[in-house]
């Protein structure tokens, strides 16, 4: 089944984050951020070593420009977060269900792993990535439900839906997709992790979402650099 890597990254955020808005009951405050810190630099962990893949180092750069400048024109992040009080509402408002729908939606669904295994389920049918992915975002969304509340569990549906579209149109995009288009991708990727690590840490406050744009754009540029 082409969808089965989505699915169960979609099923392992909500799972794990069900269980969190469990556990968060038994940590106090002060372990709760301790454990948001912690996490942060996980990602950063995760983030930097991706960041070297890419090989064009002026394709990560204009794509960062450019898809910026596209995020900023759409307002992706405010979408985001209209969505996010629009479904706070709707469940009554329990938690901080803005920033942990936000947060987790963009830590679990920006990043070289969603995008490259999405595009191995699509293109060679091979689900071994997301698979894996659904292990480290099952975890993960344990502990952003503890302390981020309801909202983590939502997030699990953007990220199917997104992870389930590229694998949908992977084999429609095969032949742009060659190694150099993938490396830029990941790097171009893994410094939206890097900048979602720092917000997780209160160090920036940087609009993620509206940068999302700028993992399309090797696509383009890969053909003229």
């Amino acid at each position: 089944m082409i969808l089965l890597g989505s699915i169960v990254n979609g099923a392992a955020i909500a799972v794990g984050g069900f269980a969190g808005l469990f556990v968060g009951k038994l940590l106090p405050d002060r372990m709760q951020k301790t454990l948001m810190s912690a996490l942060a630099l996980v990602v950063i962990g995760i983030a930097v070593p991706g960041i070297s893949d890419s090989q064009k180092p002026l394709v990560p750069i204009l794509s960062m420009v450019l898809g910026t400048v596209l995020g900023e024109l759409l307002d992706l992040d405010s979408a985001l977060i209209r969505l996010g009080d629009w479904l706070q509402r709707k469940t009554g408002g329990r938690g901080k269900f803005t920033d942990g729908f936000v947060n987790s939606t963009m830590v679990f669904a920006v990043g070289a792993m969603s995008i490259m295994g999405a595009l191995n389920s699509g293109l060679q049918g091979d689900h071994t990535v997301l698979l894996s992915k659904s292990v480290i975002d099952g975890v993960s969304s344990v502990i952003f439900a503890s302390t981020l509340g309801v909202g983590v569990l939502f997030s699990s549906v953007p990220v199917f839906l997104l992870e389930a579209l590229i694998t949908l149109l992977a084999s429609l995009l095969a032949p742009l997709l060659g190694a150099d288009v993938l490396a830029e991708i990941s790097s171009v990727g893994s410094l939206l992790i890097l900048a979602i690590s720092l917000n997780m840490l209160g160090v920036t406050k940087i609009r993620v979402l509206n940068l999302v744009p700028a993992m399309f754009f090797p696509l383009l540029l890969c053909k003229f650099l």
